[in-house]
Parts: structure tokens; sequence; C-alpha cells
């Protein structure tokens, strides 16, 4: 009976429910079609144990100090930093864009956030100097998704309270994966700069380095912050997140583009984003606490053994579920259904819990530019113009090359446990 699940999910779907309450809905009349009723009554202390985790304090806080810091001014602090830095290579607003998306990475940890603010500074920039429209908006929607890989990262904190891992451990395993990622999209932009003869900065367009430097400096004391107060042990990831807050304040404050009114509005997205994720986890755990009674992951573990997947078959069977669920759901929703159910699979396998964790939000986030509900492709088609299915072709090497680097994380799980186990962090618990 549990097979009815996906029939009842689409049914409720397509009356307009938000995903939340389809979930949850969903979970509630499968109680009833597989005579579980009796254990509806104890569903509320599931749901409050599976939200009363301390490391998800973190995450309204850390979205508040992005929400604070998109709105301060940073974005051109670092804009112009990275300018001063590639600015005068072949095709040198493209790697302005990717190093940039990295800098910002380290504020918000949110790639639509990324995506937003580069389509509304950088993407016009790129087209006044002779990019096209469609280029300058593909490259900024594929570099975004550096955002919840390198910390502090939204997913990575969310990952490691469903599956009870570090997240300190976690952070710092987004380090070079996302270094890796934005290197590999350097590569790419090279290649389209020489193939499509793509302009240099002039020298007079160049702002001066060290005024940049100095301007640029309280923004990149953030990453800083949160990193250094985690890794050695002066404050928890929650502390950490409450220390960005008040540093994302301060510069805001500082570069004089935060006001009253955009500090009101920054609280309102981040109750309205963290509402959004905690309402998603109460009615995921639902069916999560269905699916224990039913045995579904067992039944899935099985499966596996009966297939004869050895470690390398089931990770490649369960990334590709992954990179599919992540065109058409948003990274919480896919995360709350699909890691608790695969995930536990794949750890009896032996396969490192930190390593997993970054493979899998890292799959979820080429989602983001991946049609046909890419979030960051809706959120850059919008503020630029650009045709989304135009936009859409035009970042498929992008994409590729994501994938490439996905495989390479696969394959070698060094890169992602390289400074997790020089701070002794490498078995994530």
């Amino acid at each position: 009976m549990i097979v009815l699940l996906p029939v009842i999910a689409v049914i409720l779907l397509a009356s307009g429910l938000a995903i939340a309450y389809v979930v949850g809905g969903a979970a509630v009349v499968a109680f009833l079609i597989t005579d579980n009723t009796r254990y509806l009554a104890i569903l509320p202390q599931q749901i409050f144990s599976r939200i009363d985790v301390f490391a998800l304090m973190a995450m309204p806080l850390f979205i508040l100090a992005g929400e604070l810091m998109n709105r301060g001014g940073v974005t051109s602090a670092l804009i112009d930093l990275s300018m001063t830095l590639v600015g005068r290579l072949r095709g040198g607003l493209g790697h302005v864009n990717i190093l940039t998306s990295v800098f910002f990475a380290g504020i918000s940890g949110s790639a639509v956030a990324d995506a937003a603010a580069l389509s509304n500074t950088l993407v016009p920039e790129m087209r006044k100097h002779g990019y096209s429209l469609t280029y300058s908006s593909a490259i900024t929607a594929a570099s975004s998704i550096i955002g919840p890989i390198v910390p502090p990262s939204i997913i990575l904190i969310f990952y490691g309270a469903l599956m009870g891992t570090s997240v300190t451990a976690l952070f710092l395993a987004g380090i070079v994966p996302g270094l890796v990622l934005a290197s590999a999209l350097i590569v790419l932009n090279v290649f389209f700069a020489w193939r499509q003869r793509h302009p240099r900065v002039e020298k007079h367009d160049m702002p001066p380095f060290f005024g940049t430097l100095a301007r640029s400096l309280p923004a990149l004391s953030l990453p800083v912050i949160i990193l250094g107060g985690i890794v050695f042990g002066w404050m928890t990831p929650t502390e950490a997140a409450a220390a960005a807050v008040f540093a994302a304040l301060a510069a805001g404050w500082l570069y004089e583009g935060l006001t009253w009114p955009s500090v009101l509005e920054g609280l309102r997205r981040t109750a309205m984003l963290s509402g959004s994720i905690f309402i998603i986890i109460c009615a995921v755990s639902a069916l999560g606490h269905l699916g224990a009674l039913e045995r579904v992951p067992e039944a899935i573990s099985d499966a596996v053994t009966s297939l004869g997947l050895g470690p390398a078959g089931y990770m490649l069977v369960m990334n590709v579920i992954f990179l599919l669920a992540g065109m058409v759901l948003d990274i919480p929703v896919a995360l709350a259904l699909l890691v608790p159910l695969l995930a536990p699979v794949a750890l009896e396998q032996g396969v490192e819990p930190v390593h997993l964790g970054i493979i899998l939000c890292f799959n979820l986030c080429i989602g983001l530019v991946s049609p046909p509900m890419g979030g960051c492709l809706l959120v850059v088609s919008a503020v630029t113009g650009v045709n989304y299915w135009k936009l859409a072709r035009a970042v498929l090497p992008f994409v590729l090359v994501q994938i490439a680097v996905l495989i390479l994380l696969i394959q070698v799980p060094a890169i992602s446990l390289a400074l997790p186990r020089a701070f002794g962090l490498a078995g994530g618990g």
C-alpha cells in the first residue's frame, strides 16, 4: 500500500497546495491507508524531536546575516576586489563573476541570493563591456552554486541536522570542493573567452587595488570570523552565526548601504525562509516516521543487496536519483525526502558521512541550474530578461563541467576530507 504514496502526493500537488502540505497531507493519508492510524498519536513527538536540534538554530541566523550583507552594499565591494585581481585577463569579467561568487559564498551561503545580487550588478557591467546577455546570465547562474558549497552553507547545516553529522566538519569539507568548482568554471570561461574573443577590462576602468582591498576587508572578515571561530573551538556554529549577524550589521553601516527599512525587510525574509524550511522538516518527519514503520530503508538495503550493487554502483544510482530530484525539487525538500531513506544504506557500505554530505549537497546544487525548475535559472532569467530556455541551453556546458567535478569528488574522497582530517574531524560525528 505504501506505493500509493506518490499517487496521493501528485493528486495533492495538482490541487495547488504548497509542497510542505503536500508531503504532510500525503503522509497522514498514507498512515490511514497502511492501517497505521494508531501511530499517529506519537507523530507530534516525532516532529518535535526532528526540529529540536541545536545545529538548526544556526540556520536562521546565517540566513539573516546573508540578507543583511546583500542589502548592505557588500556586493559592489566584492566585485571591485575581484576586478583588481583578475579583471585584466581576457574574459576578465567572466573571471570576476566566478571569483565574486567565491567571496560571496563565504557571506551568504545561498545560491539564489548570489544569483540575484550578481544579476543586478555584474550582468549589466558585462553587457556594457561587450559580452552577450545570454553568456553573462549563464555564467552568473552557473557560478552561483558555489554559494551553498563554501561555508557558511545553509544546506550543509540542514544535512548535518538530518544525519547527526558535525556541521564544523561539513563546513571544512566544503572549502576545497568549492574552490575546485570555481577553478573548473574559470577554465571553461578561458575557453569561451578565447573562442568568442571576450574583452579585457581596460586599465583606466580598474579600481585602485589598495583602496579596494581596504574597502573589502569588512566583507572578507565574515568568513574568517565564522570559520576561525568554529574550527578553533572559540564558538559553536550557532554562536558563530550570531557573531556573523553582528558583523553583517557593522559592515552594512560601514558601507552605508543598510537602513532600518532594509533591516526589517531582511528580518521578514529570514522569518519566511526559516519558517518554510522548518515546516518542510515537520512534514517530512511524518513521512520518515511512516517509512520507519513500513521498514522502507531496510527494503532499499535488501534491494541493493539482491541487485548486487556494491558501494560504487549504489553511489552511482543514488547520485542519478539526486540529480533528477534536484531538477524538480527545492534542495531542503529533496534533502529531507531522500537523505533519510537513501543515505543510511551508503553509510552501511562504508561511505564516510562527511564525504557523503558534500557529494549529495553538491549534487542537488547542480539542480539549481538545471531545467525544468532550476531556481537560479528562474531568478537570473527574471532579473536579466533573457528567455528561460535560451538561458538553459547556454548554461548546459557549465552544467556538464559541474557534473564532471561531482564525479571527481565521488572518485577522490580526499578532496572533501583533507581539511576535516587535518583538524581531526573526518569522522563527522
